[in-house]
């Protein structure tokens, strides 16, 4: 029998969690990601020069829609109905830095959420300059702060 994780029910199967008690709070999360890359790359970036487009509009685009669609990707997140989605993208010397946030009212967090929202938004600057920097790394992909709900808040950068 697994015990302490919340995905597993008494006799070790995987379950999605019953959160029907659950009082409804308002809850937000925020993640973090990098994109290291080569500084020339950077640089196309913030000149806005890249072939496909406006990376960092494209990327802040592909995140909200990820994250409104975190629950057909993760098998036991529960759909939940996101109030608002943020992502702030800035292309520096050596990387493109993202911070995902996400809100809602609901009787879960959005953890997940944010954390697909900075994970795909990742993906798409490495997608959209892959032809000239093909050694970019996506890093760093985590949960920086969480709030609502019975434990509270969480913060950690």
């Amino acid at each position: 029998m697994v015990t302490g994780f919340t995905h597993f029910d008494a006799a070790g199967n995987a379950a999605m969690v019953d959160v029907s008690a659950k009082p409804v709070t308002d809850r937000s999360a925020t993640a973090r990601a990098q994109v290291a890359m080569r500084p020339e790359t950077a640089a196309m970036i913030r000149q806005g020069t890249a072939r496909k487009g406006d990376v960092l509009g494209v990327a802040r685009i592909a995140g909200i829609m990820a994250a409104k669609r975190t629950a057909e990707l993760i098998p036991l997140c529960h759909p939940l109905p996101i109030s608002a989605v943020t992502l702030e993208l800035t292309a520096g010397e050596h990387a493109v830095e993202i911070a995902a946030t996400v809100r809602t009212t609901g009787q879960t967090g959005v953890e997940m959420e944010a954390l697909t929202a900075a994970s795909v938004a990742a993906l798409t600057v490495y997608d959209m300059c892959k032809s000239v920097d093909r050694g970019m790394r996506i890093e760093a992909v985590r949960l920086v702060h969480k709030a609502g709900g019975k434990s509270g808040e969480f913060v950690q950068e």
